[in-house]
């Protein structure tokens, strides 16, 4: 099983600059986003957890069914789901005989998640002025 050491190796191995928030959590330093990129030991599982945007006023209906699309047509491993009222981008992986490729391999996978849905959840993001204005998480 990995420990909460191995885990902040992988990190400094793939240079991923990085904050220890508490034992076992973490904070990945990430470009134009309010957030960073948090992952976490939960008993057996790394989690990884990364906040894109508030829940819109109106208009939910059609996120939530763009969102329970995404995840059955173009995630695998992750999904978006419902953090009180933000819309977040999860992860996770088991401990048991985690390497550095697989964590590597979910921060891609959810880079890419960001890049391509990210500008489809841009338009409905509160305050939006239709610009295509404003900070774009990346990981």
């Amino acid at each position: 099983m990995r420990t909460s050491e191995d885990i902040e190796t992988f990190l400094i191995k793939a240079g991923l600059a990085f904050q220890v928030l508490k034992p076992g959590v973490w904070a990945i330093q990430t470009e134009n986003i309010g957030e960073s990129l948090l992952i976490s030991v939960a008993g057996p599982i790394l989690a990884f957890r990364l906040r894109l945007m508030d829940l819109p006023p109106t208009g939910r209906e059609d996120l939530y069914r763009r969102l329970l699309t995404w995840n059955t047509t173009d995630l695998v491993h992750g999904a978006f789901g419902l953090e009180g009222e933000a819309v977040v981008l999860v992860h996770a992986l088991e401990l048991e005989n985690l390497d550095l490729n697989e964590v590597q391999a979910v921060i891609d996978d959810m880079s890419m998640a960001v890049a391509r849905f990210y500008p489809q959840l841009a338009g409905l993001r509160p305050h939006h002025d239709g610009s295509g204005a404003g900070a774009r998480p990346r990981v």
